[in-house]
């Protein structure tokens, strides 16, 4: 195979989180997105599982997707611990986005493949959609507030019990381009054995 490994080697250290107060206005073209999503599809996953599901939220959908999870907080969360923050927080970030991927991991319905490795699958995916939202100059990141973990929101994405939300990426063009990024050297952190 021929590709250019410095462009790769410079691909994976531009990549970076942007967040949405970072966002400018402009949307990002559907086909982008098909792009992000079938990059996704090719990630590596331990028995052909593919067990990535991804929801995609734009234009309106953005409206009930906060809509969704807004509501979600203020029904479950006791009176004693509700902040209207919160509730306004996540009522008013989504619209932000140009994009919103909520991610999922659908469990094996036989379970023979570990459950950590199908995270770990979805993971994968997700660095893909991070990488080739950095090549086509989009900006984005992998958040797993407001209603990830919470077992009420399942329902909302036709999920079923062993399956697991696994946070939201949003995305959208940066306003500026994002800084430099900062890595720990990597000889801390490998051991090589060689006898």
């Amino acid at each position: 195979m021929d590709f250019n490994t410095e462009e790769i080697n410079r691909l994976i250290k531009s990549r970076r989180s942007v967040f949405v107060d970072q966002f400018s206005e402009q949307k990002i073209d559907k086909s982008i997105i098909q792009q992000l999503l079938e990059n996704a599809n090719w990630a590596p996953s331990h028995g052909k599982t593919e067990p990535w599901r991804f929801f995609i939220f734009t234009g309106e959908g953005l409206q009930k997707f906060a809509d969704f999870q807004a509501g979600l907080y203020k029904k479950i969360t006791p009176p004693e611990s509700y902040s209207e923050a919160k509730f306004t927080k996540l009522k008013t970030k989504p619209l932000k986005a140009s994009h919103i991927i909520a991610i999922a991991m659908a469990r094996q319905e036989s379970e023979k493949i570990p459950e950590i490795e199908e995270i770990e699958a979805v993971a994968c995916a997700v660095q893909n959609i991070y990488l080739t939202a950095t090549a086509y100059g989009v900006g984005g990141y992998w958040g797993s507030g407001g209603v990830t973990y919470w077992e009420e929101a399942k329902e909302f994405f036709g999920l079923g019990a062993k399956d697991k939300l696994l946070g939201f990426f949003y995305l959208g063009y940066p306003k500026d381009k994002p800084g430099e990024g900062k890595r720990g050297d990597i000889s801390e952190k490998v051991e090589w054995i060689e006898e």
